[in-house]
C-alpha cells in the first residue's frame, strides 16, 4: 500500500491542549488538515493558529479524510464517535488513535473497525505541550505493520521518536504504564520535597541535588521548578488524565494477574487528588494534594 505523504488529506478530531498543536505540526508538514472538537473556542483557537480548516461536525471532517486521528480524553469516548462514524468513513481509511485510551478496549474496536475494511492502529504520545508544538514528541505505535508503514509519514511530522510496540493495543497499554512511572516519580518527588523543607533543606537546592544525582526523574527535570516550587501549576496536563492513565494501568495489571502493590495505592491517590482538588486541577496541583493530606 502507498504511504500516506502529503497533501494526503487528515481529519484530526480533538483539538484540545495536545491536539491542537500536533493538528498545526501537520499541516506545517503539507498535509491537508481538517479539525474538529465540540468546542467553538477549541476550533476557533486551531483555525486562528495554524491556518486549517475546522468542519462544523465531526461527520463532515471524517468523510474524506485518508487518515481520522483521534485525540480525545478516554477511549470510552473513542469507541462511541468511531462507531457512531463507521458509515461516514471513506472507505479503506486508516484511524489512528493517539489518546490515551484502554488497551483492551482498543482492541475490541480494531476488531470492528478492521472486518468493516478500515486500517486502525494505536499510537499515543508522551512529551507534553511543548514537543507537541515543536513535533518532538515521542510516540508508542501498536497495530499492524503494513498499516504502520503506511501512516509513519504522518507520525513522523508530530513526533521525533517512533516506537513500535507491537500488536493493537500494545501502544495504549505502554502509554499507560510510562504515565504510571510518571505520576509514581511525581508523587515521590513532591514527598521528598515536603520532609527535607520540614527538615531546614531549600526546596530548589534539594531539586539540584536530585538532578545530579540517581534520584533524577522527569518530574524533576521539568516539573518541580517549572510548575511547583514556582506555584504555577502549568503544565498543561490535568489531574484527572493522570489519574485516568494509572488507573488504567492499575487495570490491565489486574486483568493479566500481576502483583502491583505500589501501582495499587498509587492509582488510589490520584483518583482521590482528583476527588480532591477536580479533575481539570493541572496535575502538578498533585502537591497542593498532599500537602493537605492527615497524617
Amino acid at each position: 500500500m502507498t504511504a500516506l505523504v502529503p497533501p494526503a488529506r487528515v481529519a484530526l478530531i480533538g483539538l484540545g491542549n495536545m491536539g491542537r498543536p500536533m493538528g498545526g505540526c501537520l499541516q506545517r508538514a503539507g498535509y491537508r488538515v481538517t479539525g474538529f472538537d465540540v468546542s467553538d473556542d477549541a476550533r476557533n483557537a486551531f483555525a486562528s493558529a495554524s491556518g486549517a480548516q475546522v468542519a462544523a461536525d465531526a461527520a463532515s471532517a471524517v468523510r474524506d479524510a485518508d487518515v481520522v486521528i483521534t485525540m480525545l480524553p478516554t477511549g470510552r469516548i473513542v469507541r462511541d464517535l468511531l462507531g457512531a462514524l463507521m458509515t461516514q468513513l471513506r472507505p479503506g481509511a486508516v484511524v489512528i488513535d493517539m489518546s490515551s485510551s484502554e488497551p483492551m478496549g482498543t482492541r475490541e474496536l480494531g476488531e470492528t473497525l478492521i472486518a468493516a475494511g478500515f486500517g486502525f492502529i494505536d499510537a499515543p504520545v508522551s512529551g507534553g505541550v511543548r514537543r507537541a508544538v515543536d513535533g518532538s514528541l515521542s510516540i508508542m505505535v501498536g497495530g499492524d505493520v503494513a498499516t504502520i508503514d503506511r501512516v509513519e509519514p504522518v507520525l513522523k511530522a508530530m513526533g521525533r521518536t517512533i516506537f513500535r510496540t507491537g500488536l493493537l493495543g500494545s501502544g495504549h497499554a505502554m502509554k499507560a504504564l510510562n504515565n504510571y512511572v510518571s505520576g509514581a516519580g511525581l508523587i515521590a518527588a513532591c514527598e521528598a520535597v515536603n520532609v527535607g523543607k520540614a527538615f531546614g533543606l531549600d526546596s530548589g537546592l534539594m531539586i539540584d541535588v536530585l538532578n545530579a544525582s540517581t534520584g533524577r526523574n522527569n518530574s524533576t527535570e521539568v516539573k518541580m521548578k517549572q510548575f511547583i516550587l514556582s506555584q504555577t501549576w502549568g503544565s498543561g496536563f490535568s489531574v484527572g488524565l493522570m489519574a485516568k492513565d494509572i488507573r488504567s494501568a492499575n487495570d490491565l495489571a489486574h486483568a493479566l494477574g500481576v502483583p502491583v502493590p505500589l501501582a495499587d495505592h498509587c492509582a488510589d491517590l490520584w483518583d482521590d487528588a482528583a476527588k480532591t482538588i477536580g479533575g481539570a486541577s493541572d496535575h502538578t496541583e498533585i502537591q497542593r494534594y498532599l500537602d493537605n493530606v492527615k497524617v
